[in-house]
């Protein structure tokens, strides 16, 4: 029977709605998060993504602000520019959208933003407190992958996971969550790379399998054990002469092949790319709680 389709637009749309009360709770108290994206450059597909987050930030009633920089932008006037947002008491959190022009150094500038204010949570800060599983945001992928598991009935808890890819962005901040001591964790993890001889090996172990090589198709039916939950990450264009745009998006997963073979899998588009902007609403929202948070006074008795 054909595996069962995680709808990831569905269940970002559960975070939102949830998202959305927090801020309200958050306006009876005067505060009104606040997120920037800063966006260095024109690629189509960042100016894409970083459109999609603003409009679903002010849907949610979060005051966005994106900030657009020319692709020839010094390094100095971006982090000064971090920096003043920093400062910028209504900006709660921010991201830098990457990959960015290469003559800019992505660890410099991601380390330049306040790790309170971190909206992606790659601050070595928040990644040191991730693996020592004292989390403060989560990275919005990773994250996403785990709340998508557990809201559609396939929680991580006691199953064997094995993640394609160690990239900073997914595979690596997904292993450290998905071993943290706690429910909608507590997972066995095996990290696959470049480096890993017969694949297809592990794969087939997999009680859950989620690719994030950034390569088209590489995960084929043989691969992946029956019964098995697969999440594809990758979002690759290829070509597709029948299209107006002369081309069309596909993961990392063989999805008519798999989808044959899996219990469930998630689409591409339509499967991790919604829940990666849902869990950025709800990083900001933490992070203004976290900000503006008041102390509870005591009663007198």
């Amino acid at each position: 029977m054909p595996a069962t389709i995680i709808d990831g637009k569905a269940i970002a749309e559960q975070i939102r709605s949830e998202v959305a009360e927090r801020v309200r709770r958050l306006r009876e108290r005067g505060v009104t998060p606040g997120l920037a994206v800063v966006l260095v450059g024109g690629d189509p597909a960042s100016v894409s993504y970083v459109r999609a987050k603003g409009q679903a930030a002010e849907e949610a009633g979060i005051f966005s602000q994106t900030f657009h920089l020319p692709a020839e932008t010094p390094q100095p006037e971006l982090l000064e520019l971090i920096a003043r947002l920093n400062a910028d008491r209504r900006i709660h959190a921010m991201l830098v959208q990457l990959p960015l022009p290469s003559h800019l150094d992505e660890q410099a500038v991601t380390a330049a933003v306040d790790p309170q204010k971190d909206a992606d949570a790659l601050h070595p800060t928040n990644l040191g407190r991730l693996f020592k599983g004292e989390p403060y945001l989560l990275p919005c992928t990773p994250a996403g992958i785990v709340e998508l598991l557990v809201r559609s009935g396939h929680p991580p808890d006691g199953k064997h996971v094995v993640i394609c890819g160690r990239s900073n962005l997914v595979g690596r901040p997904l292993a450290a969550i998905l071993l943290q001591k706690r429910k909608g964790a507590n997972a066995t993890v095996t990290v696959c790379h470049t480096g890993t001889r017969d694949l297809a090996r592990f794969t087939r172990q997999a009680d859950i399998l989620v690719a994030a090589m950034g390569a088209p198709r590489v995960i084929t039916g043989d691969m992946v054990r029956p019964g098995a939950v697969v999440i594809d990450v990758g979002v690759n264009r290829v070509e597709d002469a029948g299209r107006k745009s002369g081309y069309r998006l596909v993961g990392d997963v063989d999805f008519e092949a798999v989808a044959q073979v899996a219990a469930a899998i998630t689409p591409v588009p339509g499967g991790i790319g919604p829940m990666t902007v849902a869990m950025l609403l709800a990083n900001t929202v933490t992070a203004a709680e976290a900000q503006t948070a008041v102390e509870e006074v005591p009663r007198d008795r």
